[in-house]
């Protein structure tokens, strides 16, 4: 599986090269080496691609019944079911994540089709309302026409499927612009998308940059809305560059979210919940919980449990089912994170790490590490590092630990842990995040919204909150009676 097929683009149903010719490569980040050459697409194909997404959401797909449009949501998640064992591995090798984790995403993902079709089925609902016998007045939801989907390279099949699903089932149609390190997986939804038979140009995927291929689709004037999960300065040029066009625009961006332990905590739960959140995904997961907070009584001894963890956690391949870590997904993503384990020194900390097996040498590997002896000003403790990393600080009372959790410009996620529940929802309540665990790792459930506060995004998606989104809501006035209507120039000058 070292060298697969080079990748094209998807447009109005066909597999075809990039209208410039260019290709990149896309790199092993296990041995950096060259997997295969993927089509360059760039503003030509996005047009290309918007053209055909635009006259099938006018078409076919936009005049078909919603029970028909859902048999084939159904269809595209039957298929992902019958490729999970295929999927995974492609996964694990384009993006270093460990396979056993890569296994569960995919089976999510497939599991993301088949929840978007029930919720249009039973929660796509209107509203209506009697002014007694007068009006009755009441909304529908309507498709919005071109939804412009950016997804990440950090767990690519798993994240394409939660934009896709929603997106597809409301009765839009998509154009993907996918992680440019991360296209394999994308291609095979691709073609798992086109054995399911959906009208052409209702599914496209244009591989390509953010500068080019994204900067087109989010400037594109017949792209209604752009969903978009990322990196926070890219957010914000997102939604400065859709303004024009007056796109609607979600952002679920960066994080440096808590987990904060409290000395009543359920010890060992709290410590596999604290290495999971953190070193799962390699690191290379937006809610990780990278500021560690441990009240000072059990500061010690929390920190010697994570030193005994730390040497254990299964190092290396990511095809190997007994891999707990795998390697960054790119050398240029493996380099910034060993820069700021360098500055965590530079800034006074402590590193305390695992170690990378000598005959994995060619890959982007940092061992699971824990920064020491941080304050929560420094910039270790601030800036979002996106791998195996984590800041640990002690502190005294609640009311300090909020003070502390909160001194971020970030407000994704945060994680509670303590026996006393009424302590835990009112530090739950009191952190500024878009999400809060209370004595749970980070656990999902479909049903409930996702998303961040202050500078980790904007918007909601996410159960039934996904078609404030991805619809219009339209509102219907009906005369019940003859109501009074002015009369304007009746009367006689």
């Amino acid at each position: 599986m070292s060298n697969l097929k080079d990748i094209q683009l998807y447009i109005n149903g066909e597999f075809i090269d990039a209208a410039s010719g260019k290709t990149f490569e896309n790199i092993n980040p296990f041995t950096n080496e060259v997997i295969n050459y993927i089509a360059e697409g760039d503003a030509a194909d996005i047009n290309s691609a918007v053209e055909a997404a635009h006259r099938a959401f006018h078409g076919e797909w936009g005049q078909l019944k919603v029970s028909e449009r859902l048999k084939y949501i159904y269809k595209i998640a039957d298929l992902i079911d019958e490729h999970i064992e295929e999927i995974a591995p492609l996964e694990s090798m384009d993006t270093g994540l460990p396979i056993s984790q890569t296994k569960n995403m995919v089976a999510r993902s497939a599991q993301n089709f088949r929840f978007y079709a029930e919720m249009v089925s039973n929660r796509l609902v209107g509203e209506a309302y009697q002014v007694d016998d007068e009006f009755i007045n009441y909304t529908i939801h309507k498709p919005i026409g071109v939804a412009g989907l950016i997804t990440p390279w950090n767990a690519p099949f798993m994240l394409e499927t939660w934009k896709i699903a929603p997106a597809l089932a409301t009765g839009n149609t998509v154009v993907l612009k996918p992680g440019e390190w991360s296209p394999v997986t994308a291609n095979r939804l691709a073609e798992i998308i086109d054995k399911a038979e959906l009208p052409k140009g209702v599914f496209n995927v244009v591989h390509g940059f953010g500068e080019t291929a994204g900067a087109s689709l989010v400037a594109h004037p017949n792209v209604q809305l752009i969903s978009f999960t990322g990196e926070t300065t890219t957010g914000s040029e997102i939604i400065k560059n859709g303004a024009d066009t007056l796109k609607r625009v979600s952002a679920e961006l960066g994080g440096k979210s808590p987990i904060i332990v409290f000395d009543d905590a359920d010890f060992d739960r709290a410590l596999d919940a604290c290495t999971w959140g953190i070193f799962s995904f390699n690191g290379e997961r937006c809610t990780a919980n990278s500021r560690l907070f441990v009240q000072e009584s059990i500061y010690e001894q929390f920190v010697d449990a994570l030193k005994e963890r730390i040497p254990k956690i299964i190092v290396g391949d990511p095809l190997n089912n007994e891999t707990e870590v795998g390697p960054l997904i790119h050398i240029e993503h493996f380099n910034n994170v060993k820069k700021y384990i360098q500055l965590a020194k530079d800034e006074g900390a402590e590193i305390y790490s695992g170690e990378v097996p000598k005959e994995f040498g060619k890959g982007n590997f940092v061992p699971p590490t824990l920064l020491l002896n941080v304050t929560n000003e420094m910039r270790v403790a601030q800036e979002e590092i996106f791998g195996p990393v984590m800041a640990v600080m002690k502190f005294t009372d609640e009311k300090e630990v909020i003070r502390l959790a909160n001194d971020t410009k970030y407000g994704l996620a945060g994680y509670v842990w303590t026996n006393d529940i009424k302590r835990g929802h009112r530090v739950a309540q009191g952190v500024d995040s878009g999400m809060v665990w209370i004595n749970s790792q980070n656990v999902r459930d479909l049903r409930i919204p996702f998303g961040g506060s202050k500078y980790s995004g904007m918007g909601r998606e996410g159960g039934h909150y996904a078609f404030d989104f991805y619809t219009e809501t339209q509102v219907i006035h009906v005369a019940l009676s003859d109501h009074h209507i002015p009369q304007f120039g009746k009367k006689e000058k």
